[in-house]
Order: structure tokens, then C-alpha cells, then sequence
């Protein structure tokens, strides 16, 4: 048992990388007040995501599992071995509340429930519409979050299947002093031999075909034919090597070398840790994405006081206002992307106005201190009653 007075936290996660999700994680555990709480990690390999979690000075945990399906049947998963582990880990370091991935949740709940500690569950895809047999088990979690309004809307359904109000919203917050307008985007340029002068478009994108590549190399070909000063970068790697993914990719960057406007305009970062740096060294920032659950480049763009040209399926027409922080258009309009841009590129005015109120907006909407102080918000409520509940007798029955 541990002897630190803080309400030690446990976060698991099957992923052991750092994309979005996980990256979101690192972010709330960041902006939680250190003099209060002490975030665990349980992962089930060493990886990207263990090592900024201990470079942050924070207690990881690695057990061994295979993350379950959306076909999972709650009464056998929590028969799994991690699931007992899990109990363990939470009795050992006297863990106050648990927050699951969707991927661990059929093992951490029932883990939850035996050691006697909340259990909360944060829903990042407008994919993961329980089936049938699993819709009771849902209706058991202590809290669920939703990054967004479409990813809540997609959980539940059509009729929703629980109280919507039982589902609350959180917007996935961004690191404002990370973002930020003053970040220098010049060595950036400078590393690639972009010219200090040039227009820059970035898209910030894993190779995937849901972001939409085609569609930005379609709006970069017509953007080249009007402003032929125009440069394009593109950050992002294809996540599962020998997937889709990867014929996807390779598709793209033979594209690129075959199209004689692109050739020379078009430059491929491959993955940037340091996405802010890409962002800063853009004028625009362009969302290509046939859907988005949430969009985190969206917010972190305009968290960098960069107007946004984004498609409008999902997250971002809840994050980009239209004509007031960038521009939306319909999946797959690479024209209506190419105007907007345009638009853009010959207005410093328009980019500076837009610029301005994106940060605005994000301070006020979408910044990780807001994030984290919902969240400790609703974490105070939850740990009061479990301690009330448990003084009765009557927790997690």
C-alpha cells in the first residue's frame, strides 16, 4: 500500500504508441494538480507511451493482454486474467478510481467493481455502438465521457440506448502554451528548404484513406495553379506497418511524385512529434478528412492562431466556426477546400482576424486547464461517493 496522501489515479490502456487518444491522455494526466493526484498508467508493453509517461515522473505498470473486440461478452472477459490483476494493482498502490480505455473496459470494469473503486470510461470513436448484449454492461460504468457531440451521438444510437445525459460531453483540450501564435515555424521552413516567403498549406494526417490524402493533393494541385508560390507539407506516418494503411501510403507518395505540380511543391514530413513547429511554419492549416470523431489538429491549429480549412463531418463543424475561425466544407470537395485556401493565402488580414478568434475560441472551449478542470470536477463527485457509499456498505453491490 502505498503512503502518498494524493488520490492515486489509474489510467489503462491497451495502446502502447502515441497517437491521438493516447496523446490526449498524457495531456489530461498533465494539466490534473499534481498536489492532489498521483496518475498510474497500465499498459501492456513498454512503448512511446510509457516512456513520456515516467519522463513526466509518473508511477507505470505493465501487464501482459490483448485488448478485446467490439464483439466482447462482458461475463467472459472478466474472467481474463488481467481483469484479477487489475484488482491487484488497485489493492497494492491503493488506487481511488479507475479510467479505461474502450479496449480493457469488459476487464477493468468488473475489476473496478470487486476492489470497491469508480470506474470511469472516456468514448473517442462514433464507432463504438455497443451491441445488444453489451448495453447493459455500459449502463454499469460510474461516468462516460464523450470527445464530442458525434461521437456521443454515434455511442448511443438511433434511439439512444441510455439516458443521453448519462453520456457527458468533454471536449479533448490542447496544450495552450504548447500551441501557442509566438511557436517558431522559421527552422521548420529553413530544415526543408521552404522559402522564409513562401505560402504554406499544412495537412497533419496518419496515412489512412478516412484523412482524405487524395482529396488534399486534388485541392493542392488547383491551389498550385493560382498561387504558384504555394508549398504544401504534409506530417504524419502510416500507424500499422503492412496494413491498408501502407498500400494507402505508398499510393500517395507515388501520386505525388508523378504529378508535376505537386513534385516540387509537395514535401512529406513523416512523423513530427513536434506538430506545433509544423503548424507554426503554415499559413493555413487544412483538414481533408472524409470524417473526424473530434479533429485534435483542428483546435491544435487554432490554438496556434492559424485559420483552419477543414471538411465538416463530425468534430470540426462542433470546433471551426465557419467564416469566424476558418472555413468548412463537405467531405471529398477538394474545390470548395482549393477556394478557401486560396482565399486565404491572398488575404494576411483574413488569416490574422481568423487567426485571432481560433485562439480565442480554444482558450475559452477547448484548452486542456478547462479539460482537466471538468474532469476533476466530475473525479471530486465520484470519489465523495464512493467514500459516502462505502461508509454504508453499499458500493459497488
Amino acid at each position: 500500500m502505498t503512503d502518498d496522501p494524493r488520490t492515486q489515479l489509474l489510467f489503462v490502456t491497451s495502446y502502447t504508441g502515441l497517437g491521438g487518444g493516447e496523446t490526449d491522455l498524457v495531456t489530461l494526466a498533465s494539466h490534473l494538480d499534481s498536489s492532489r493526484f498521483n496518475p498510474h498508467l497500465l499498459v501492456p508493453a513498454e512503448g512511446q507511451l510509457s516512456e513520456r509517461w515516467r519522463a513526466s515522473g509518473w508511477p507505470v505498470h505493465i501487464a501482459a493482454w490483448r485488448g478485446a473486440t467490439t464483439y466482447f461478452i462482458p461475463a467472459l472477459w472478466a474472467l481474463l486474467p488481467i481483469s484479477h490483476k487489475i484488482v491487484s494493482l488497485i489493492r497494492e498502490h491503493n488506487i481511488h478510481l479507475v479510467h479505461s480505455d474502450y479496449h480493457t473496459l469488459p476487464m477493468a470494469l468488473p475489476a473496478a467493481r470487486r476492489a470497491h473503486v469508480p470506474i470511469i470510461w472516456t468514448c473517442w470513436g462514433w464507432w463504438f455502438h455497443p451491441k445488444w448484449w453489451q448495453r447493459n454492461f455500459f449502463k454499469q460504468l460510474d461516468t462516460i465521457f464523450a470527445r464530442s457531440k458525434a461521437i456521443k451521438d454515434g455511442f448511443l444510437g438511433d434511439p439512444p440506448f441510455m439516458p443521453p445525459d448519462d453520456v457527458h460531453l468533454l471536449y479533448s483540450g490542447v496544450d495552450t502554451d504548447r500551441f501557442h501564435p509566438d511557436v517558431d515555424g522559421i527552422r521548420l521552413r529553413f530544415e526543408n528548404n521552404l522559402p522564409i516567403d513562401a505560402p504554406v498549406v499544412a495537412l497533419i494526417a496518419r496515412f489512412q484513406d478516412v484523412k482524405g490524402h487524395d482529396v488534399f493533393q486534388a485541392m493542392a494541385r488547383q491551389v498550385a495553379l493560382q498561387v504558384p508560390a504555394v508549398r504544401f507539407i504534409v506530417a504524419g506516418e502510416n500507424i500499422d506497418a503492412g496494413s491498408a494503411g501502407d498500400r494507402y501510403k505508398q499510393q500517395i507518395l507515388v501520386n505525388a511524385q508523378t504529378e508535376p505540380l505537386l513534385r516540387s511543391r509537395l514535401k512529406y514530413l513523416g512523423f513530427r512529434a513536434d506538430t506545433e513547429r509544423v503548424i507554426a511554419a503554415a499559413d493555413v492549416v487544412v483538414c481533408s478528412s472524409h470524417f473526424e470523431s473530434y479533429g485534435i489538429v483542428n483546435v491544435e491549429a487554432m490554438a496556434s492562431g492559424k485559420p483552419v480549412v477543414s471538411t465538416n463531418r463530425g468534430g470540426p463543424s462542433e470546433t471551426v466556426v465557419h467564416h469566424e475561425t476558418g472555413f468548412l466544407v463537405e467531405p471529398g470537395d477538394a474545390a470548395g477546400l482549393a477556394r478557401w485556401v486560396i482565399e486565404l493565402l491572398r488575404d494576411a488580414d483574413l488569416r490574422a482576424r481568423m487567426g485571432a478568434a481560433g485562439r480565442e475560441r480554444v482558450e475559452r472551449h477547448f484548452s486542456a486547464r478547462h479539460m482537466a478542470d471538468e474532469f476533476t470536477r466530475v473525479l471530486d463527485k465520484l470519489l465523495y461517493l464512493s467514500v459516502f457509499l462505502g461508509v454504508l456498505g453499499v458500493f459497488a453491490v
